[in-house]
C-alpha cells in the first residue's frame, strides 16, 4: 500500500474524537443512529467519509451540533467547560454499528 493511503487514513482517525455514550445516544441508537464527538473544523461529508471507512457501513446522513461550553463550579473551584461539536449519524437500512467495542 502507498504511504498517501496510510496518510488518508490517519485523517479519517482525525475527525472522529470519540463515540458519546449516554442515554439519549443509547435511545437514538435505535432509530440506527449513532452520536460521535467529532473535531470542530469537521464538515459533514468529512464526517461521513470518516464513518464509512473506519466502520465499513453506509451512511444515509448526518446531522451536527455544537454544545456551547460553560463556566462551572466544582467543589469551589471555577472552571470552563469546552465547547464540543458532536455528529448525529444516520446509517442505511441493514447497518450497524457497536460503539461500545472500539475500533
Amino acid at each position: 500500500m502507498s504511504p498517501a493511503r496510510f496518510a488518508h487514513d490517519a485523517a479519517h482517525y482525525d475527525v472522529i474524537v470519540a463515540p458519546v455514550i449516554t442515554e439519549k445516544a443509547t435511545m437514538v441508537s435505535e432509530a440506527n443512529q449513532v452520536v460521535f464527538k467529532v473535531r470542530k473544523n469537521a464538515t459533514k461529508s468529512e464526517i461521513k467519509a470518516a464513518v464509512e471507512h473506519l466502520f465499513d457501513v453506509k451512511v444515509a446522513s448526518v446531522n451536527t451540533l455544537i454544545r456551547k461550553g460553560k463556566r462551572k463550579i466544582f467543589k469551589g473551584t471555577r472552571g470552563v467547560q469546552a465547547s464540543v461539536k458532536k455528529a448525529i449519524v444516520r446509517l442505511a437500512e441493514g447497518h450497524k454499528i457497536d460503539v461500545t467495542t472500539g475500533l
